[in-house]
């Protein structure tokens, strides 16, 4: 069914057959993940939008399609050396399994501020796991270097063609499980998925437009699509570990510029917004670099025509940053904040003040009474009060009744953890 339509473009480095070929390779490795419905984000988006559930994939993500696809693809002497690779956790996850499934012996690099729980994860699967490396960029480097002493084949996590072949067979399953889909919305690192999926669409005849969101920390392709060249971030800075990557490659560039529509780029606070709202919502466990496509979504759906199909890319997350992050997006959410207000130190200041607040009807979580802080006079007390509320609306409530009361609070948003 998706081969209808197909076009024949000799610029392209990967054919459908090849697409075809990789999907029939990972029957019984992948599983074709669902597409779920979100009424909620069709409402915001005025259009109906359904989630592609690759975070419900074996090993957590997308990953194991592109890691099993190149895997495969080895000679036999290759096999026998083994293979190395390096990630902050999914690509990890993928090769090692992939590894596992096929007998090779595997070693991945992974940074040493990798979450536990993909490390874990990575050596239930049977690798060796080596922490080196300070961030992703540094520790693919070392992993290079290790590969080319030790003679072990490198597996990159996006830079091969068999690795955007492998990811193309999620395009496939999109345009098969929604043939009308107007519009894919991935979340985009290295460009190994999004370049795939774009792929499957052009060489399908496909109409559908494909839009990539990167993280504001971590854009490296929109610099890079203008150049035509990758080009480098000096920094990478963003929750979103599964998309740190500080540049695409060559190869998933050229197809980026010739068959993606747009590149977005999302907050910090939108993708902890869109944690909560799938988690709530949707009843599903994201990670940050998953949950950008959604994050899209929430700063804006203007230019995207429906039905929408936003890729959930992986769910590896690990819990403790699970519980941050979705706390920052009970913030980003106006449903928690924090507040300071100074008044007399006298018997009663502190059960007024929460007596007021109780009429709001917002929830207390904390308060702190503070009699030490610089500057205070010596007649004042500092009253630090943390509130859930019940959202933008209900927290602008609250600030116009203290006001109208006469309190001169401080309001603030919780740092960043």
């Amino acid at each position: 069914m998706c081969a209808a339509g197909a076009v024949n473009d000799e610029l392209m480095p990967i054919r459908l057959a090849e697409i075809e070929q990789a999907r029939e390779l990972l029957k019984g490795v992948t599983a074709c993940t669902p597409i779920e419905t979100s009424t909620s984000l069709s409402t915001l988006a005025g259009v109906p939008v359904l989630l592609k559930c690759e975070n419900l994939q074996r090993a957590g993500s997308f990953k194991l399609r592109g890691a099993f696809t190149r895997l495969s693809a080895l000679k036999e002497e290759e096999r026998k050396r083994g293979v190395i690779a390096a990630s902050a956790g999914n690509h990890a996850q993928g090769v090692a399994v992939a590894a596992r499934e096929l007998g090779i012996d595997c070693v991945v690099f992974m940074p040493t501020g990798a979450a536990l729980p993909k490390v874990t994860a990575t050596r239930g699967y049977g690798a060796e796991v080596r922490l080196a490396g300070e961030d992703l960029a540094e520790s693919i480097e070392l992993a290079q270097a290790e590969a080319a002493k030790s003679g072990r084949v490198f597996i990159p996590p996006f830079d091969h063609v068999d690795i955007v072949t492998g990811q193309a067979t999620l395009g496939l399953e999109v345009l098969e499980q929604v043939p009308d889909v107007a519009t894919i919305i991935v979340p985009t690192g290295g460009g190994g998925l999004l370049a795939g999926v774009a792929a499957a669409v052009h060489l399908t005849g496909s109409s559908a437009r494909v839009v990539g969101v990167q993280a504001e920390g971590a854009a490296a392709f929109p610099a890079s699509m203008e150049k035509g060249v990758p080009v480098r971030l000096a920094r990478v800075v963003t929750i979103a570990d599964g998309i740190a990557v500080p540049e695409p490659s060559q190869l998933t560039l050229d197809i980026v510029r010739q068959h993606v529509a747009e590149i977005r780029t999302v907050t910090e606070e939108q993708i902890d917004e869109a944690m909560l709202l799938l988690s709530e919502r949707a009843k599903l466990v994201v990670e940050p670099a998953g949950a950008v496509g959604v994050a899209a979504l929430l700063a804006g759906a203007q230019g995207l025509e429906g039905p929408i199909v936003v890729v959930l890319s992986g769910g590896n997350v690990d819990t403790l940053l699970l519980n941050r992050v979705l706390q920052h997006g009970l913030v980003a959410a106006g449903r928690y904040m924090e507040m300071i207000v100074r008044v007399l130190d006298r018997p009663g200041s502190l059960v007024k003040f929460l007596t007021a607040l109780a009429r709001t009807e917002c929830n207390v979580v904390s308060v702190e009474h503070d009699r030490t802080t610089t500057g205070l006079a010596a007649t004042d007390v500092q009253i630090g009060v943390t509130v859930e509320t019940k959202g933008q609306e209900h927290k602008s409530e609250i600030i116009a009744e203290l006001q109208r009361l006469g309190y001169d609070v401080a309001f603030h948003a919780l740092e960043r953890m």
